[in-house]
């Protein structure tokens, strides 16, 4: 089919014709005009700049020379930037800076050209003001002014337009050093020998603290397709930063970190930026962490990065690979109209020794070298809204297919199915070693500890203990909210199957790495029955620190009752249960005469209610025995007598101990407690005196501390029912 042909008439194509050439002239003519007076205009801008960066920042910027070298180009020597009252922040002998002018008409500023021969940045910190508080300065007054029409999707969309907008298509710079001093102490300096960029091409050589190391920032940069891969690395060894381990009391050092940006664009109303980070064989040692080096030999992220208009997330289509393990996180943090937090993670079902493999190197002390068979899954979902943190929801679920441990590593886990040998420690050292077995006089077979004892400490520790496999979902979600409402740590969610693991498996360092280790264990001896239900109880109840250098049940009877477990009261074994949580501070609890603290009265009748009501006790109007437990004679003399007088104003706080009066002068009341030789001189004793004095009262501030604590938990409990 041919379409048919218009014809034009002659005399439209020459006023076509003609008004197309005015509009070239006009072009022409204003161009020419513009080229003319570019220096002119060039100078305005550049007289512009410097009075808002005045303005705005307080910098004093000069420039010794500048002019247009070409036609989009501009040339400046002898530059200088110093914030006010600030030490120098830069210097440039010489540079060249080109743009692109297609950009340029649609207001954007994008750089076709650098070249920069010697400069100077400097970044100086005096005590606590630095030549970069003018930055925040600003910060800090955008934030205030744009507060109510802020959006992070358009935030980062502009961001990182900045970001690559100012990477060039050609670069030369040569001698750029960055050096930072940190109150005159300790210096650290980067010499920027070479760094070019040609054709998308990037390489360069950084030398460290004059040649203690030598970086390189390698790679491939396509700013215009917002696309990069760039590795960053060091020559012939690891990248340490000892100067940011100082900072931060830690080592960090790795081989080599890769950064690629794939796309960044709009997707529905958020920005995605999709990209990938990976690192080799990078070493972590901090004491929060771990108490030894930790090293990842190769981990990667393909993560899919979104931002709203109020939220930052992590997508879910994110893969983290750490050797052969993988598994998907989401991450979202919502800023509007309040703040929520949101954490999930899946990994699909993969072989077991892969995830134990791809675990970082060090991590884990008892379970280095464990072999298993078979597969596992594993789904994590966590959700906050902090204007309902009661609503929190958490669920973790590890779930076995056909999995079995085959060979033990450093530790066997079912030691604790016969006779072993258990070291507490406090403060860091060993207290003594314990037989847990026959041939230890103390050690008490869990059908010679009294039904009382072991009714109360499960009812407040674990009541589900039996049922459980290791973890009450439950406790551990109510922990969330309270420690969040609370703004500390003041209630965890462990149960006995991890206290046990805790304190005969692991270290007594309080890390991240242990925390973690610990949950493993417990999960790994509950699913695969490694030791029964109640061989752990049994083995708990005669591990348990049960006041000062006293452990287990068997120790703790005698010590306190003079009794076997087996003929605890009720009333003993509701005490007993109740001092397990702060144990040495037990003898604390009892009057000069042996009876109990009226305080505890209340946890008695409310314990024993809830012990009644699952039919653990018989009902009891008269306090569950409180008024039948009585300390030991023996121990009746070290305790503060009825008449002491104590300002217990002076419980919390630093002053000065109110005077105590005791009834033995020639003893001090931390001996009389606690026990100790001889006194040598009479100088020794007065000394003992102060030291006793000053541990007395912060062993009654506990006490008062302990009163609180047991009251604000008992309306806990009535609140949630008990």
């Amino acid at each position: 089919m041919h379409l048919p042909q218009i014809k034009v008439p002659k005399k439209y194509i020459k006023i076509g014709a003609w008004v197309l050439g005015g509009i070239l002239v006009i072009l022409i003519i204003a161009g020419s005009i513009a080229y003319s007076k570019r220096a002119e205009l060039l100078k305005k801008m550049m007289a512009k700049a410097i009075s808002k960066a005045d303005k705005d920042y307080g910098l004093a910027i000069k420039i010794g020379s500048a002019g247009f070298s070409g036609l989009s180009t501009v040339h400046m020597t002898n530059i200088s930037v110093v914030p006010k009252d600030r030490d120098t922040l830069s210097t440039v002998s010489d540079m060249t800076i080109g743009v692109k002018l297609f950009p340029l008409l649609f207001g954007n500023v994008k750089l076709s050209e650098v070249n920069l021969n010697s400069g100077k940045i400097t970044i100086v910190r005096r005590d606590s003001l630095t030549n970069l508080d003018f930055i925040l300065k600003r910060k800090k007054k955008d934030s205030t002014e744009n507060k109510s029409k802020l959006d992070l999707g358009d935030l980062a969309h502009n961001l990182l337009n900045q970001v690559l907008y100012k990477i060039p298509d050609d670069m030369k710079i040569r001698d750029l050093l960055l050096q930072f001093n940190d109150n005159d102490t300790s210096k650290l300096q980067f010499l920027t020998t070479t760094a070019t960029i040609d054709n998308g091409d990037l390489k360069s050589t950084i030398v460290v603290n004059n040649k203690e190391a030598i970086w390189h920032v390698n790679g491939v940069v396509k700013p215009g397709k917002k696309q990069m891969d760039v590795s960053f690395f060091a020559e012939g060894k690891k990248v340490e930063l000892p100067y940011l381990n100082r900072k931060l009391n830690a080592k960090l050092s790795f081989d080599t970190i890769r950064t690629e940006l794939k796309d960044a664009d709009y997707s529905g109303d958020a920005f995605r930026i999709k990209g990938s980070w990976a690192v080799k064989n990078l070493l972590i040692n901090h004491p929060k962490i771990a108490s030894n080096d930790i090293i990842v030999p190769d981990a990667r992220i393909d993560a899919e990065v979104l931002f709203g208009k109020n939220y930052a997330a992590l997508d879910s289509n994110s893969t983290v690979h750490l050797k052969n393990a993988t598994f998907h996180p989401f991450l979202k943090y919502t800023l509007s109209p309040h703040k929520i937090y949101e954490v999930k993670v899946h990994a699909d079902e993969q072989e077991a020794q892969g995830i134990l493999n791809g675990f970082p190197e060090g991590l884990f002390e008892s379970l280095e070298g464990l072999k298993v068979s078979g597969k596992v899954k594993y789904d994590l979902n966590f959700y906050l809204d902090t204007s309902i943190p009661d609503s929190v929801r958490f669920n973790s679920t590890l779930t076995p297919v056909n999995f079995r441990i085959t060979g033990w590593g450093k530790t066997n886990l079912q030691k604790i199915n016969s006779t072993f040998v258990y070291t507490p420690y406090e403060y860091g050292k060993p207290m003594r070693d314990i037989t847990i077995g026959p041939s230890n006089s103390n050690y008490t077979p869990l059908s010679e500890v009294s039904s009382n004892f072991k009714n109360a400490l499960l009812t407040a520790e674990d009541p589900s203990f039996f049922t459980h496999k290791g973890f009450v979902m439950e406790s551990i979600r109510k922990s969330f909210a309270v420690n969040f409402k609370e703004k500390k740590f003041v209630r965890g969610g462990s149960t006995i199957s991890m206290q046990l693991v805790k304190n005969v498996f692991l270290s007594r360092n309080k890390t991240l790495a242990r925390k973690a280790e610990e949950i493993l264990i417990v999960w790994l001896i509950e699913n695969n029955h490694l030791v029964s239900k109640q061989r752990m109880l049994e083995v708990y109840f005669n591990i348990i620190e049960m006041g000062k250098n006293i452990y287990g049940i068997g120790e703790a009877s005698r010590y306190y009752f003079g009794k076997t477990p087996a003929s605890l009261s009720i009333g003993e074994g509701i005490f007993l249960a109740n001092i397990v949580p702060r144990p040495k501070i037990a003898l604390f609890k009892f009057r000069g005469d042996g009876g109990l603290k009226d305080y505890l009265y209340p946890y008695f009748k409310y314990m024993g209610n809830i012990m009644a009501r699952r039919g653990l006790t018989p009902s009891d109007t008269s306090g569950y025995g409180f008024y039948n437990v009585r300390l030991r004679e023996g121990l009746r003399q070290y305790l503060l007598p009825d008449s002491t007088k104590v300002d217990t104003t002076a419980y919390d706080n630093d002053d000065p101990m109110p005077a105590i009066e005791t009834h033995d002068e020639s003893k001090s009341l931390f001996d009389r407690i606690f026990g100790s030789k001889k006194d040598k001189d009479t100088t020794s004793r007065s000394s003992s005196k102060t030291d006793t004095l000053q541990k007395t009262k912060k062993q009654l501030r506990q006490e008062r501390r302990e009163q609180r604590r047991l009251e604000k938990e008992l309306e806990k409990l009535k609140k949630n029912g008990g």
